[in-house]
C-alpha cells in the first residue's frame, strides 16, 4: 500500500484533490462506505460564486463576513471567493449538469439563499451536490491512476515521532501515511504516503438530530488532533433552520433556496389563535432570508415558548410548475409522505448541519504537522468565522482542494521511511459490544441538550463531566479490546464532543452560531477560539 497522495474521504474536497492530482500522482482514495455516502451528495442548495456582472466579489466578501459575525478571516474570504468562477468554470468542464437558463449571462439559473444580497447561487435542480458527486465519481473511478478503498475505515494517520526508533524531521513530527481497517474482513493495512490528505468532513452525527449522512462522524478532525494539530472554532455548529419534521424522514433536509425563493416560516395550528402567521419579522428585518444562526435561533425559541414540536415553511403560494422544476426532490420526497408542497406547508424543526471550526490550516490545506493535509468540512481556513453562508461550503471545497493539489505537485519527493504494522496482538474480542450503542446513544443526548442552540456554562459543564466519563471508558475499551468501525466512529466523536465543549467554555460571549445565556453580549473584538494539543 505505498502511494504519492493517500486522500481520506471521498466528498467534494477528497474527489477534487484526487482529479487535480492524477495525471501525475498515484493517488488512493479511502472511503469509509461508497464513494457517495458522504455529505457532499446530500447538498441540495448550489454552490455560490461571482457569475453575473451585477454582482461582485466585495458584495460576496460581504455577505461572508456579515454572516460569519465578525469572525471570518478576510484574507482566506477573499482568496476563496475570488477563486469561485474558476472553480465552477472546471466543474462545468467536467460535465456536471447545472440548471440552465437561457436569459442568463452564463447560461445558468442562478438562485438566491439566507445572508445573500444577490442570486449567486449555481446549482443543478435541489440536489446539486449529487449532480456534482456523480459526475466526479465517473472521473475517479476510470483514472487509472486513482486506486479506490471503499468500505475502508481510517484508524490514526503514522507520524515520524510515534516510530520506533523515532525519526528525526526538523523539530517537530511529519506524516508519513497512515492505518485504516478493510471493513469486510476486519485486516488492518498500512497506507504509505509522501502525502496524506484529510477530506473526512464534519462531525454532525455527535448530534441526536443531524441533516448529516451516519458518515459525519468528526474522524478527520480526532485524528489530526490526536496527532498534534492545532483546532479552532469547534464551538460554532451550524443547526441549519429547516429539516422536515416527519417520523419517516430521518435527516432529510429542505434546502434554504425554498426560502430565497419566497418560502414563508409560519406557525403550525397548534399555536392556536396564532396559527398561520409569519414570525421572522418580529426577530429580523431581514425575515426568512436572514443567516441561518438567526433563523435557527428564531425557530427554536417559537418551538420553545409555545410548545411547539415543528413549524412551517410555506411556498405553496408559487405556481405548482415552478415548484417541481426547481424543487423536484423535495416535491417527491414529501408526496411520498403525503405533504403536496403545492398546496400545503412543510413542517420543518432545526437539525445540526455543519461544523464551521476544524483543523486549523492555511489556503492550501497545509495543517501543523508536514505531510498532512485538510480540505473540506473537517478544516477551518477562516471562511466561515462564526456562521457560515449558504452554498460557500462546496465553493471552498474546490478551490482549497485545487490549491492543495498544486501545493503537493509542487512539493519534493521524500523517502519515507519503514512503516509498522498494526499490533493487535495484545487485544480480544469485545464480550459486551452494546456497550458502545449504548455510549454512543448517551453521547448524542446529553450533547443536544446540553450544547444545543442555546447554551449555559451548567449545560457545558454538565456535558464536560459525562464526556470525561465516556472518554475513559471509550479508551480502556480501544485499549483491550479489537477495534471495529463503531469502536473507531465513537471514539473520534467523543473526541470531538470534548473539543466542541472546551471550545464552548473558553468563550465568554455570544456570537454568531454560539449563543450563551450566561454571555449574551458580543464583545468588541472578535478572536477564534484554538485549542492546541499537549504533545504525548
Amino acid at each position: 500500500m505505498k502511494f504519492d497522495v493517500a486522500i481520506v474521504g471521498s466528498g467534494l474536497a477528497g474527489l477534487s484533490v484526487a482529479l487535480h492530482l492524477a495525471q501525475t500522482r498515484k493517488v488512493a482514495i479511502i472511503s469509509k462506505r461508497t464513494l457517495l455516502d458522504g455529505a457532499s451528495a446530500w447538498a441540495q442548495g448550489g454552490i455560490a460564486a461571482v457569475l453575473d456582472s451585477g454582482d461582485s466579489h466585495e458584495q460576496h466578501v460581504a455577505d461572508t463576513l456579515v454572516a460569519g459575525a465578525g469572525l471570518c478571516d478576510e484574507t482566506a474570504t477573499r482568496y476563496i471567493v475570488e477563486h469561485g468562477r474558476e472553480a465552477i468554470e472546471w466543474l462545468i468542464d467536467q460535465g456536471v449538469p447545472f440548471t440552465r437558463d437561457a436569459s442568463a449571462e452564463m447560461g445558468f439559473h442562478l438562485t438566491r439563499e439566507g445572508g445573500h444580497g444577490q442570486r449567486r447561487i449555481i446549482h443543478a435542480a435541489d440536489a446539486t451536490g449529487y449532480a456534482v458527486q456523480v459526475t466526479l465519481e465517473q472521473k475517479v473511478r476510470a483514472h487509472p491512476n486513482i486506486s479506490l478503498f471503499e468500505h475502508h475505515v481510517a484508524i490514526d494517520v503514522i507520524t515520524s515521532d510515534k516510530l520506533r526508533p523515532k525519526v528525526a524531521h526538523g523539530s517537530q513530527p511529519r506524516c508519513y501515511g497512515l492505518h485504516v481497517q478493510d471493513v469486510n474482513s476486519g485486516e488492518v493495512l498500512t497506507f504509505e504516503a509522501e502525502q496524506t490528505v484529510l477530506a473526512t468532513g464534519g462531525a454532525g452525527k455527535v448530534y441526536l438530530y443531524t441533516t448529516n449522512p451516519d458518515t459525519a462522524t468528526g474522524d478527520g478532525i480526532a485524528m489530526a488532533w490526536r496527532a498534534g494539530c492545532r483546532v479552532s472554532n469547534m464551538e460554532f455548529i451550524q443547526f441549519h433552520p429547516t429539516c422536515l419534521y416527519h417520523p419517516y424522514a430521518k435527516s432529510f433536509l429542505i434546502t434554504e433556496a425554498i426560502r430565497g425563493e419566497g418560502g414563508l416560516l409560519k406557525l403550525p395550528p397548534e399555536a392556536g389563535a396564532q396559527a398561520g402567521e409569519r414570525f421572522m419579522p418580529a426577530h429580523d428585518a431581514r425575515g426568512e432570508l436572514a443567516p441561518r444562526d438567526v433563523v435557527a435561533r428564531a425557530i427554536d425559541f417559537e418551538m420553545k415558548k409555545r410548545g411547539l414540536d415543528y413549524v412551517n415553511l410555506d411556498i405553496s403560494h408559487q405556481p405548482p410548475e415552478f415548484l417541481m422544476e426547481h424543487f423536484p426532490t423535495i416535491y417527491a420526497r414529501c408526496l411520498e409522505l403525503g405533504i403536496d408542497i403545492t398546496q400545503q406547508p412543510i413542517p420543518v424543526v432545526p437539525a445540526v448541519h455543519f461544523t464551521c471550526g476544524g483543523v486549523v490550516t492555511d489556503l492550501a490545506g497545509r495543517t501543523d504537522i508536514p505531510g498532512l493535509y485538510a480540505v473540506g468540512e473537517v478544516a477551518c481556513t477562516g471562511l466561515h468565522g462564526a456562521n457560515r453562508l449558504a452554498s460557500n461550503s462546496l465553493l471552498e471545497c474546490v478551490v482549497v482542494g485545487r490549491a492543495c493539489a498544486q501545493q503537493i505537485a509542487a512539493s519534493p519527493a521524500i523517502a519515507n521511511p519503514a512503516l509498522p504494522d498494526w499490533d493487535a496482538s495484545r487485544v480480544t474480542n469485545a464480550d459486551e459490544e452494546v456497550v458502545i450503542a449504548h455510549n454512543w446513544d448517551e453521547l448524542r443526548r446529553f450533547m443536544w441538550n446540553y450544547v444545543g442552540i442555546v447554551r449555559t456554562t451548567k449545560r457545558l459543564e454538565r456535558a464536560l463531566h459525562r464526556i470525561k466519563l465516556l472518554k475513559e471508558e471509550i479508551d480502556e475499551y480501544y485499549r483491550n479490546f479489537r477495534i471495529t468501525p463503531d469502536l473507531l466512529e465513537l471514539r473520534n466523536l467523543v473526541e470531538v464532543a470534548h473539543l466542541i465543549v472546551k471550545s464552548a467554555m473558553s468563550r465568554h460571549e455570544s456570537r454568531g452560531l454560539h449563543y450563551s445565556r450566561d454571555f449574551p453580549d458580543t464583545l468588541p473584538k472578535a478572536l477564534p477560539s484554538v485549542l492546541t494539543p499537549r504533545r504525548r
